[in-house]
């Protein structure tokens, strides 16, 4: 067991490793003091705590990190207190991570640690030990969710009657845009004259882009256009001021999933992005162009994302070999 930190003596003065020590919790809790997050108290404790236990520096900025992205997102569900936590906040969380295109990895990291913080909170008779009852399980290697096939694409956009949960899926399968920029969407950036949606910085590199909109986007996003609030400020807005919250739009997907009784093939919202991916692959879009209207700095992250079906790849080689078996192919290599 851990032998917890003794109280600061005088003498603490003179040494350097108690002084990096006190400076990490210190700038930590300046910069906890600054935020404004549920449970900010307990977070602070919890450092605290983790201070008194004697973790180095670099321990405590990373679980400091992970805890404090949990509860920022937490925070955009609506909910202030983190007595209210419910397993479906910690598998949105997940699911967001992923959505920004984070390694499977890092998620794993950061889950531990907030897991950690999580069985803290239960030690203090916080939040309910039911909490993680189960267990909270990453697929490895798989990095990202899978692409939804061509008739599960129909299935899913014949069961959605909601005007504006129809107008932001179809955004989503029809622009490749990461949900979290669909739901920071304001009525300037869009482009209904010229089909353009535009997204002045990328959620995850901070480079701008521009998207497209295919004729039943178009179609779906007019027809919400004209039933809108129009003193809302966002494209998609939920009950209250602000945009439609991460947590509320993953409920609606994962309601329609359902009801299109698609439960369990595994697809979550970031499936809508590999979906439109591996659909202009599959239709012959080149590579280099789905990488920027995916708005990745690195092709080999597209290309992680597209999938070929079997289809295509059949198509691909009895294209290739006429040709080759007609000695098309000249020169050296």
């Amino acid at each position: 067991m851990t032998q917890a930190r003794p109280a600061p003596t005088q003498s603490e003065g003179s040494n350097p490793e108690a002084h990096r020590d006190n400076t990490a919790i210190d700038s930590i809790l300046k910069r906890l003091a600054a935020m404004d997050i549920p449970g900010k108290e307990h977070a602070e404790r919890y450092m605290r705590h983790k201070w008194r236990l004697n973790h180095k520096p670099k321990t405590m900025l990373s679980s400091f990190t992970s805890v404090t992205l949990f509860l920022q997102f937490y925070g955009t569900s609506g909910k202030r207190t983190i007595e209210e936590i419910e397993r479906l906040d910690l598998e949105a969380f997940i699911e967001h991570e992923q959505d920004r295109s984070m390694y499977i990895s890092t998620v794993k990291v950061r889950m531990a640690s907030i897991i950690a913080f999580l069985h803290f909170l239960m030690e203090q008779d916080v939040i309910s030990s039911s909490l993680l009852k189960r267990t909270i399980r990453l697929k490895l290697p798989d990095t990202l969710p899978r692409a939804m096939n061509p008739k599960d694409v129909k299935k899913l956009i014949g069961v959605i009657g909601d005007t504006r949960d129809r107008a932001l899926i179809l955004l989503l399968l029809r622009t490749g845009i990461r949900i979290g920029e669909a739901l920071g969407l304001t009525m300037n950036d869009i482009d209904l004259a010229e089909r353009k949606v535009r997204l002045f910085e990328g959620e995850k590199n901070s480079m701008g882009r521009v998207v497209y909109l295919s004729d039943d986007a178009l179609f779906a996003l007019k027809r919400w256009l004209a039933i809108r609030d129009r003193e809302k400020m966002h494209l998609f807005y939920g009950q209250g001021h602000g945009s439609l919250c991460y947590s509320a739009a993953r409920s609606r997907f994962m309601h329609y999933i359902r009801k299109a009784r698609l439960e369990h093939k595994g697809y979550t919202v970031h499936s809508c992005r590999h979906t439109f991916a591996s659909e202009l692959l599959n239709a012959g879009m080149r590579l280099e162009v789905l990488q920027q209207l995916m708005g990745h700095q690195d092709i080999e992250v597209t290309r992680r994302y597209a999938r070929l079906t079997d289809k295509t790849r059949e198509e691909e080689y009895f294209r290739a070999m006429a040709i080759i078996e007609k000695g098309g192919i000249d020169g050296d290599y």
